[in-house]
């Protein structure tokens, strides 16, 4: 056997110590491969393509995403704008971008993505390309850029940044007439990729309507795309799918069992979707893992009827569940009120949701405890059960080559109190559970309280309170020999709300 170090730990480095579209630094990993060799000549298992790029991975380590729609819409109470607003009509009298990011980051979303142009075509910016913007309007005296605001407040807050700019624009005149107006949308796209430093995300979507010239625009996706390729390579781009992240299908912030981080995008694309838009597809040739939306009111502008309608906590950690805890990223709109601020009631739930989730994993009970397993790769330390305990994302339990169900049982030591349990796949090798169940060691009897098909970057079970010494993780089935990067177990504090929403949907057998 050659000494090598499991390429899925070169990966994780570097998506771990560099930001994306950062190549890891040479020294780390000379490093690293140091560190394996004296522990390890077992060769790490191939990967199971398609595997995640390192953009994708440093996405799924946000784990929460906010969503900032703020427009027009804002000041007329509407939600789809006509493109014929006046621009006076924006103008926020308190406009203040770091209580926006201040507000996300207590409650656990590490980023903005920005409505830097919604489907009424009035930019945030001042574009060089249109009047219908903030150039227009009386805010700071057509002097203001709220897209710089934001950027800026992102990164005085720790977060990262993000935009959406609509393909469809029912104020621009060339709208219609394709050739033209895909020229003006790279055109905007440049200002926005090129003028408020490092964007991390870029969302499009499909939707599409006449313009003025009564012609339906015909959207140059391939060029769009190629744009941000070339100016933000590190950016990973959403849409129905992909090519970076899909849409999951609904907007009421549930991904379902399974979700298969992989699909066939020649058989989805924008505003052509399927079933596979939900679940993902076992075994499809592309990486595209579910970008969970969902709004924290019922409307994703602000509406001041909606100031009594915002998600409950209960509400809020279901859809966290649901989608974090799904093999998913949760993208949460929050829109600013007319003042330009995230409205009381919205930064009161960010702060109860942010510190329920912080209070309930917290502490890891299993976290360097004893493991066993009924197969480990080699019998080596490198891949040996302990290192799905030991906090480090990039280490991991792995079975040897053709084996595919196995079990990892974790010794506590004494009985102690649960009711979450944390698995992580090393997906930098490709997903792979097909099915397991949870089990505890209760009165000499080994209970199961849950069970699934994937788990992927993340899988979350609830359940009441069980108190046991023994637990145990049984892998059913598997698309190659199973990886493990987590196993962990908490216990939420009463006051976390056990969760009484909408079921999580799960696809047959």
């Amino acid at each position: 056997m050659r000494n090598l170090l499991p390429v899925a730990l070169v990966a994780a480095a570097a998506c771990a110590c560099a930001a994306p579209g950062c190549e890891a630094d040479g020294a780390l990993r000379s490093h690293m491969y140091e560190k394996l060799s004296e522990t390890s000549r077992v060769e790490p298992p191939a990967p199971v393509l398609p595997v995640p790029t390192p953009r994708q991975l440093a996405w799924f380590q946000r784990e929460m995403i906010a969503f900032v729609h703020f427009t027009v819409n804002t000041f007329t109470d509407r939600e789809w704008g006509e493109g014929t607003e006046d621009p006076a009509v924006f103008n926020p009298t308190a406009l203040d971008a770091r209580q926006w990011a201040r507000a996300c980051r207590d409650g656990g979303l590490r980023m903005i993505v920005l409505t830097a142009k919604h489907h009424d075509g009035f930019c945030l910016w001042p574009s060089k390309h249109t009047t219908h913007s903030v150039a227009s309007s009386p805010w700071q005296g057509g002097k203001g850029d709220v897209v710089k605001e934001v950027a800026d407040a992102c990164r005085a807050e720790g977060l990262d940044f993000g935009v959406y700019l609509s393909p469809w624009d029912r104020h621009e005149p060339c709208y219609g007439d394709s050739p033209r107006y895909n020229a003006h949308y790279l055109a905007q796209l440049t200002e926005l990729l090129t003028n408020y430093g490092k964007i991390s995300e870029v969302w499009f979507d499909g939707a599409c309507g006449e313009g003025p010239n009564g012609k339906k625009q015909v959207y140059d996706f391939a060029a769009y795309w190629a744009l941000v390729r070339k100016l933000a390579p590190g950016a990973c781009m959403f849409s129905d799918a992909g090519p970076d992240v899909r849409w999951v299908g609904n907007e009421s912030g549930y991904a379902a069992d399974p979700n298969w981080s992989t699909i066939d995008r020649a058989a989805m694309g924008i505003g052509r979707t399927n079933a596979d838009q939900t679940h993902g597809l076992y075994g499809g040739p592309d990486f595209v893992p579910t970008e969970v939306d969902v709004s924290i009111r019922p409307g994703w502008f602000y509406h001041a009827a909606e100031d009594g309608k915002v998600k409950s906590l209960d509400q809020l950690l279901d859809i966290y569940y649901a989608s974090v805890g799904m093999n998913g990223v949760l993208l949460l709109n929050i829109p600013p009120d007319r003042r330009g601020l995230f409205h009381e009631n919205d930064v009161a739930r960010l702060n109860e949701f942010g510190a329920a989730i912080r209070a309930t994993f917290r502490d890891d009970l299993a976290r360097g405890k004893k493991a066993t397993a009924t197969n480990t790769r080699g019998n080596s330390a490198a891949f040996a059960p302990a290192r799905a305990l030991d906090g480090d994302p990039a280490t991991y339990w792995a079975a040897d080559d053709g084996v595919t169900a196995a079990a990892l049982e974790v010794d506590l030591g004494r009985p102690a109190a649960f009711n979450r349990a944390l698995f992580q796949e090393h997906i930098a090798l490709g997903q792979r559970v097909k099915a397991f169940a949870f089990e505890a060691l209760v009165d000499g009897q080994w209970k199961e309280l849950g069970k699934g098909q994937t788990i992927g970057h993340k899988r979350i079970l609830r359940f009441p309170d069980v108190r046991a010494a023994r637990v145990r993780l049984r892998i059913l089935d598997a698309r190659a020999c199973p990886t493990l990067s987590a196993v962990g177990l908490y216990l939420a504090p009463p006051e976390v709300p056990a969760g009484q929403g909408a079921p999580v949907p799960v696809a047959p057998q």
